[in-house]
């Protein structure tokens, strides 16, 4: 009983400081004629008990009531408006466009005033939208949609929500901000490739062809009981006789062809920012890749300088197919889009992840390269089956070529280097096309294939 007291007055205290809390919000919700009718009113009751009129006096109660009792109900029923939002889709390549709808509820039993709708977005993409939307019955919806767009690959907040609640005099407005948030998230254009067949395809893996683990013999076979449905073309009559039952041969597990599309995210490596730059260039032709292959049936994987590994070292790093597949494809777009340059100075790391001898087609993106980093990749090259680079000279994306002194030279040196150690590499001018790119790459593996051919016997 002690404690009791002190604890209910506490509870009291605090009913009673929001209380006035309420009050404070709902009298700073007037509007100007809200707070003329209430000055009207308490002035006209002034005079009325000055000057002994009655009429007055009701008058002056009428004009000042009315605007408090307006906030009132408008205080009460703003928390019965639910709001929503829905993106779609909820991640689109750069330069399209998303929409976002909105929906209002009103879930209590009197109908609304006036409401106005603004959502907060970032100005890249768009003005922010508003709405004014009228009297909404009990139990009613309305639903708006605008649309969004960015240039510019990243995750962008949408929220909150901020709804004006009016009442059909005019009396007062309240605002109330809805605390849900959502993420529009814009991915790198990715450019459709055509589908020519590069170096590195033809070990027994590519297009998605599937390998066997067990096709040595019919004794390397290893079998399992039979289940209803099964084929009975694959009962394997020399397993049933051993064990007393109808035994059949497993299925074949596929083993996908393997792609590693190696980004250079260096800071050191580029120059120059913007849609335009050479990085973006980078970034959308590595997502470009990535679906390309995974639409071929390869199980692909996004690696960057940091030795960072997309999807992660799950089943080797690598995607799989199917619903997994999917998956994969949209975490790596999701990596892409906030991807950004590293403080790495080499490739080392990324030199590092490769493991040897079972890495299959190797697809890089690299910036500027110094004669470190060129031997490095040389290395690289060795610990895969074919390798294509494409290699980016940020200050011819700056400048005119021949504005810059001896960048033809040193990107000729690089490209030399590379293509000594294997590699099928290509510079890339300032807005080339990805697509023309690639199908120059399969002409110059077929042109080396075909000069390593008629040079032997």
């Amino acid at each position: 009983m002690t404690t009791a007291g002190p604890t209910a007055g506490a509870v009291h205290a605090e009913g009673d400081r929001g209380d006035r809390s309420g009050v404070r919000t709902a009298l700073a919700g007037l509007t100007t004629r809200g707070r003329s009718f209430l000055a009207a009113g308490v002035a006209a009751a002034i005079c009325a008990y000055v000057l002994g009129q009655s009429d007055l006096l009701r008058v002056g109660l009428l004009l000042a009531v009315l605007p408090l009792v307006c906030a009132a109900v408008l205080y009460r029923t703003r928390y019965r408006v639910a709001g929503s939002r829905r993106l779609s889709p909820g991640r689109v390549p750069a330069g399209s466009e998303a929409r976002v709808h909105l929906r209002m509820e009103n879930v209590s039993r009197l109908p609304t005033g006036l409401l106005m709708l603004q959502d907060r977005v970032p100005y890249v993409l768009g003005p922010r939208p508003r709405f004014v939307l009228d009297r909404v019955e009990a139990g009613g919806r309305r639903e708006v949609s605008y649309r969004v767009r960015s240039d510019l690959r990243g995750r962008y907040p949408l929220g909150p929500l901020q709804l004006r609640l009016s009442d059909p005099f005019g009396m007062c407005e309240l605002t109330r901000s809805f605390s849900t948030y959502d993420t529009l998230t814009v991915i790198p254009r990715v450019e459709p490739l055509p589908p020519v067949r590069l170096s590195g395809e033809a070990k027994g893996y590519g297009d998605g062809r599937q390998r066997a683990l067990a096709l040595a013999g019919e004794d390397d076979v290893i079998p399992r009981g039979y289940r209803y449905g099964d084929d009975l073309r694959r009962v394997h009559w020399r397993s049933t006789a051993r064990y007393g039952e109808l035994m059949v041969r497993r299925e074949e597990q596929p083993q996908r062809a393997r792609c590693t599309v190696l980004l250079d995210t260096r800071a050191v490596a580029y120059a120059g920012a913007g849609p335009d730059s050479a990085f973006e260039w980078a970034v959308s032709g590595a997502a470009s890749v990535l679906v390309h292959m995974l639409e071929r049936g390869f199980s692909v994987r996004l690696l960057t300088d940091t030795g960072t590994s997309v999807p992660g070292e799950g089943s080797d790093g690598f995607a799989g197919v199917s619903q997994e597949s999917a998956d994969a494809a949209g975490l790596m777009m999701d990596t892409l889009a906030v991807v950004d340059h590293s403080d790495e100075e080499g490739l080392s790391r990324a030199y590092d992840v490769l493991r040897g001898g079972n890495e299959g087609l190797l697809v890089a993106f690299l910036g500027d390269l110094d004669e470190e980093q060129a031997a490095v990749l040389a290395r690289m090259r060795q610990r895969g089956g074919g390798a294509l680079a494409f290699l980016l000279d940020s200050g011819t994306w700056l400048r005119e070529p021949a504005d810059v002194p001896g960048a033809s030279d040193r990107r000729g040196e690089r490209l030399r280097m590379l293509r000594e150690a294997g590699w099928t590499a290509l510079g890339v001018p300032p807005g080339a096309s990805l697509d023309e790119l690639w199908r120059q790459a399969d002409r110059e593996r077929s042109g080396l294939a075909a000069a390593s051919g008629g040079e032997g016997p």
